[in-house]
Formats: structure tokens, C-alpha cells, sequence
């Protein structure tokens, strides 16, 4: 049973710890292929072939459509993964609210059973205490190891695939958007990509159903750790790339809003019918 409650406590953290740092060091340049190895139909590789070689022809595609714009074809095509990607974020979210209701209602349940043991420290009150804190979550049908990361699994092979797409497509770097070179380092994107992930991260933990009491902590330290890295590999990165992560992030935080409103109303709604 204790084993069960510190994987709880520690499963989450680290998982969300993982999804969001692993990315980071695979896109600082961590690939067989060399991110400097133009991408073409002779590239050898499942992944080259059917993924990277793909988005790549789309990105040609949409900046001619826009006369050479590559700027705009980034974020046009960030845009349309992103709205791909939505319905299992969708689900997603819906999840996450339908547990953040459940835990609403056991919050009060585990308070009392914290101060009931609260002035007992013996290793039997503690063995009790986590007895019962369990339960309290089959009573309420609560899992606390079902942390919903698979649309974040999902997602990956679509955003790296993009991600090289933009590394490995030559025609990027001979162009110019808004105030920079897209083939070139800049000074301030890394700073906007930085900013923009760490609000993602704060926007997506407004939905979270786990315990705030633990979680505060742990958090806020990976919530600073993902971004400085990101903002750190920016600074190396051609000034396409923070584009790609800065849009992205935006997309994430305005529709991580419109669902947590979305999904919160009508279980709002049925917590009201079924208190009346």
C-alpha cells in the first residue's frame, strides 16, 4: 500500500518532467541523421520517408503558396498539426476536468483523515492513514496513477518529424521573416519561446486533478527546468525553430483555455443539478 501511495506522489511529476525535457534534448540535435543532411526523397529511413520527407514538401509547398514566405508556411503548418493533434486533447482535458471534479469532493474527506492522524507519528497510525486514504479513492472511483499522458506520447512523432522538416529543408535558412533571419540565431525569440512555454506549463496545470499540496513544489520546479532549457537551445537554434516552439506554445495555451471553460461549465451544471 505505501508502495501504491509514493508511486502516486512521484508518478506524475516525473512523467511530466520526462514529456517535457526529453523533447527538448531530442530537438537540440540528438538524431542518426545530421539536422545540417538536406531532407529529400533519397533519405534513407522509415521516419525520413514517411514523416519528415512529407512535412517537408509541405512547408515548399505552402511558402510558395504565400511567394516564398517560409515564415508563414511554419506557421500556417504549426497551425494545422496543432488542430490535428486536437481531438486527443481534447479527450484529454475532458478527463482531466471529470477528475478535478472527483478530487473536489474528496478533498474534504482527506482533510478529516489528516488531522485524525495528524498528532499520531507511529509507524501503525501511518500504515492506518494510508489504508484508508485508498479507500477513499475506490469509494470515489478515483485512480490517482491515471495521469493522462498518452496524448502527449501521441503527439511526439508528429511535432519531432516537423521539427527536422524545418532543420533539413535548405530553402528555409535563404529567407527572412519579421525582424530576422529564419537560417540564422536571434536574440529575442529564444526569450518569447522561453516565456510562452513556462505560461503553457502554468495554463496546463490549472486543469490538474492531483493533489496541490505535493504538487506546488515539484511543479514549479519543472515548470522553470523546461523552459530555461528550451530558452537555452533557442539560443542555438536557427531563428525557425523557436518560431515553430513559440506559435505552438500559443495555440496550446488559447486552447488549453477554451477547453478547461469548455468541459468546466456543463460538470459545473450537473454538480449543481445533482446538489439541488
Amino acid at each position: 500500500m505505501k508502495k501504491i501511495l509514493m508511486l502516486q506522489k512521484w508518478a506524475k511529476p516525473i512523467l511530466i518532467m520526462l514529456i517535457g525535457i526529453i523533447p527538448v534534448i531530442l530537438l537540440s540535435g540528438c538524431s542518426t541523421a545530421s539536422p545540417s543532411n538536406p531532407i529529400n526523397a533519397d533519405s534513407s529511413g522509415i521516419f525520413n520517408h514517411y514523416f519528415i520527407y512529407p512535412f517537408s514538401i509541405l512547408i515548399n509547398f505552402f511558402a510558395n503558396a504565400f511567394h516564398g514566405d517560409y515564415g508563414l508556411s511554419i506557421v500556417l503548418m504549426t497551425f494545422i498539426i496543432r488542430f490535428a493533434i486536437m481531438p486527443l486533447m481534447m479527450n484529454q482535458t475532458k478527463k482531466q476536468m471529470a477528475m478535478k471534479e472527483k478530487m473536489a469532493v474528496l478533498q474534504p474527506e482527506l482533510s478529516l483523515l489528516k488531522e485524525k492522524y495528524k498528532n499520531d507519528v507511529s509507524a501503525e497510525a501511518k500504515k492506518k492513514q494510508q489504508v484508508e486514504m485508498m479507500q477513499l479513492y475506490q469509494k470515489h472511483q478515483v485512480n490517482p496513477l491515471n495521469i493522462g499522458c498518452l496524448p502527449m506520447l501521441i503527439q511526439w512523432p508528429i511535432t519531432l518529424a516537423f521539427y527536422y522538416a524545418i532543420r533539413r529543408t535548405p530553402e528555409i535558412a535563404a529567407h527572412d521573416f519579421l525582424w530576422f533571419s529564419l537560417g540564422k540565431t536571434d536574440m529575442i525569440l529564444p526569450l518569447i519561446a522561453a516565456a510562452v512555454y513556462y505560461v503553457q506549463f502554468r495554463v496546463s496545470q490549472s486543469a490538474s486533478a492531483q493533489y496541490q499540496q505535493y504538487q506546488n513544489n515539484q511543479m514549479a520546479f519543472i515548470g522553470l527546468l523546461s523552459p530555461i532549457m528550451m530558452g537555452v537551445f533557442s539560443f542555438a537554434m536557427p531563428a525557425a525553430l523557436p518560431l515553430y516552439w513559440a506559435v505552438g506554445g500559443i495555440f496550446i495555451i488559447v486552447q488549453t483555455i477554451i477547453l478547461n471553460k469548455m468541459y468546466a461549465k456543463p460538470m459545473q451544471q450537473a454538480k449543481t443539478s445533482l446538489a439541488e
